[in-house]
């Protein structure tokens, strides 16, 4: 059976001509990544105006560009530690302010249980992320949970493509990304101390 790195890593394998083909134009993966972000703040824009079919959608082109940077950085061998810290933080970013977007669009509808389900998933989609880079950082595998951030965005898109036939889908979609995303985060913290409660304890490292 694949597991979801398996399936993450033929993703990457499949972008790798394009990542090639990208490389001819002199752009490096740090400027596709900016660019990627500045995509993102688009289709929040799109999103705050409430056209949320084609809002949907663009979710999931600015996620496919998303990929671009990284295989760009490994077609050409320019990977770099401080570009992996950009896409990650970029992706944090991009996450933040499609889900910012939305909130816009029902703070003007006056929408009060959609405005905090989405700081709910906001809150939540940040510590999945926080949890794994915590654990990773004290040599820890964390590889864990259903609602990582490929997850996050195709449940997102779905919900909006559907909300413009369907009745109440963006709705339970978000009730779903609340949840889901604050329940990953608890699991991966549970994951971690049931993998750390049989150490010895330590001391703490020096703030």
């Amino acid at each position: 059976m694949w597991r979801i790195t398996d399936i993450s890593d033929t993703v990457r394998r499949l972008f790798l001509p394009a990542g090639k083909a990208i490389a001819k134009t002199g752009l490096t993966p740090n400027n596709l990544t900016l660019i990627g972000f500045m995509v993102n703040v688009g289709v929040a824009w799109v999103l705050s105006t409430g056209r949320f079919l084609i809002g949907g959608a663009l979710v999931i082109l600015a996620g496919v560009f998303d990929l671009l940077d990284g295989a760009l950085a490994r077609s050409t061998g320019r990977s770099t530690t401080f570009g992996a810290l950009l896409d990650s933080v970029m992706d944090r970013y991009s996450e933040a302010v499609i889900l910012f977007g939305l909130l816009i669009y029902f703070a003007y509808q006056g929408a009060t249980t959609e405005i905090i389900l989405i700081f709910a998933t906001i809150i939540g989609s940040l510590l999945v992320s926080y949890v794994k880079a915590r654990a990773e950082g004290l040599g820890l595998d964390c590889e864990v949970g259903i609602m990582r951030r490929t997850m996050r965005l195709l449940v997102l898109a779905l919900g909006l493509m559907l909300s413009a036939v369907v009745d109440q889908a963006l709705l339970v979609t978000l009730w779903v990304l609340a949840i889901f995303t604050n329940t990953t985060a608890a699991h991966r913290l549970y994951f971690v101390w049931r993998l750390t409660r049989s150490q010895p304890p330590t001391q703490p490292p020096p703030e």
